[in-house]
């Protein structure tokens, strides 16, 4: 059953996306839910792990409305993990304490790549949109509700890993050694990824971001071999809605820089981009053809609420010079995800200005 489609009371974020004209310009961040609220991290302890936490939907919408209660943030996004489709696909995702995810039968063979299947996600991924859905139900058309998944190649990384890496030697020697077995699990974790998106469209998500956090790792023509063409993939083959409906589709990469003008071609409606590039530069090269969301070094995060409003400023400035002198088009982000032991105080400092600065 697809969600009813209704607009939010706060739609600038939609708006953006779109490339209208807004009142300012619209902010959400990367890990807005988070270790750095005490709320969350009460919540956490409540669940008694990470794990438990994302798979009790009424827990998961509790964290994902935190942030929205201390802070004018123009979206939502479900609080999930990325390794939930992997995780359903039977690897045994686990955390282990101080060293992130890890997978108890990483992918080591063909075989093993051969047994992969796209899971059912009103099944093993029900706990995924039923918290799409009773997120919706809560935020009860106040601001857009933000679904996402990893990008395959992100995801493949972990898979074939068995956790995160120092230099990704496992998961890049299978696709120089064995291309065809790295393009068959690129394969089956695509149509599982735009399978996952659509569910989550379906159960209320009214955006939908795809994380491709390791694709800068790779050489140039590894990136367009084993990520790109599958960020294609996804931008052309996932079904989203039309007209007001449509859910708006965000292709966000680190050190995606040199691949702009590809992402922007993809068909996707969004490219995010990370701080090591300026907004100016991405707006004069991008050309108007999709919005841009960005992109606020994080560490700006550590500086007096002065310096953060005057980063702020630079950020949007340097858009809008990029952009012939409009200010539309843009969703006001981080480069990445806020980091725990960053000051709430700060966080409501930068969204404030962002929403002063930006005032039309």
């Amino acid at each position: 059953m697809t969600a009813p489609h209704t607009t939010p009371a706060n739609d600038r974020f939609l708006r953006a996306l779109r490339r209208e004209p807004v009142d300012r310009t619209p902010v959400w961040l990367m890990r807005q839910a988070g270790r750095y609220l005490p709320e969350y991290r009460a919540t956490r302890a409540q669940a008694g792990s990470f794990l438990n936490l994302a798979k009790n939907p009424e827990l998961a919408c509790e964290v994902t409305l935190q942030p929205l209660r201390r802070f004018p943030l123009d979206a939502a996004i479900l609080f999930s993990d990325i390794l939930t489709v992997p995780d359903a696909m039977g690897l045994g995702l686990y955390f282990a304490d101080g060293e992130g995810p890890k997978f108890e039968r990483p992918i080591r063979s063909a075989a093993d790549i051969d047994r992969l299947a796209v899971p059912d996600m009103e099944g093993e991924l029900r706990y995924v949109m039923d918290a799409v859905r009773t997120i919706r139900r809560e935020l009860d058309g106040s601001v857009p509700l933000i679904g996402f998944s990893g990008s395959p190649w992100t995801i493949a990384c972990y898979m074939v890993e068995g956790g995160g890496s120092d230099n990704y030697s496992k998961v890049k020697a299978l696709a120089l050694n064995e291309p065809a077995a790295m393009h068959k699990l690129l394969g089956v974790v695509t149509d599982a990824v735009i399978a996952y998106l659509k569910a989550q469209h379906a159960a209320g998500a009214q955006a939908l971001q795809v994380f491709d956090t390791w694709g800068g790792v790779l050489s140039p023509s590894m990136y367009r071999e084993f990520s790109l063409r599958y960020l294609q993939r996804i931008a052309a083959e996932l079904p989203r809605g039309e007209g007001a409906a449509r859910a708006p589709l965000i292709l966000f990469g680190k050190g995606n820089d040199p691949y702009l003008e590809d992402l922007a071609a993809s068909g996707a409606e969004a490219v995010g981009v990370d701080w090591t590039i300026g907004l100016g530069d991405t707006a004069r090269r991008i050309g108007g053809r999709v919005a841009i969301q960005g992109n606020l070094d994080p560490v700006t995060l550590y500086a007096t609420p002065a310096a953060i409003r005057s980063e702020v400023g630079r950020a949007l400035d340097d858009y809008r010079d990029g952009n012939g002198g409009s200010r539309e088009g843009h969703v006001f982000n981080l480069g990445h995800g806020l980091s725990p032991d960053m000051s709430p105080d700060h966080v409501a400092a930068m969204v404030s200005a962002v929403h002063e600065l930006s005032a039309r």
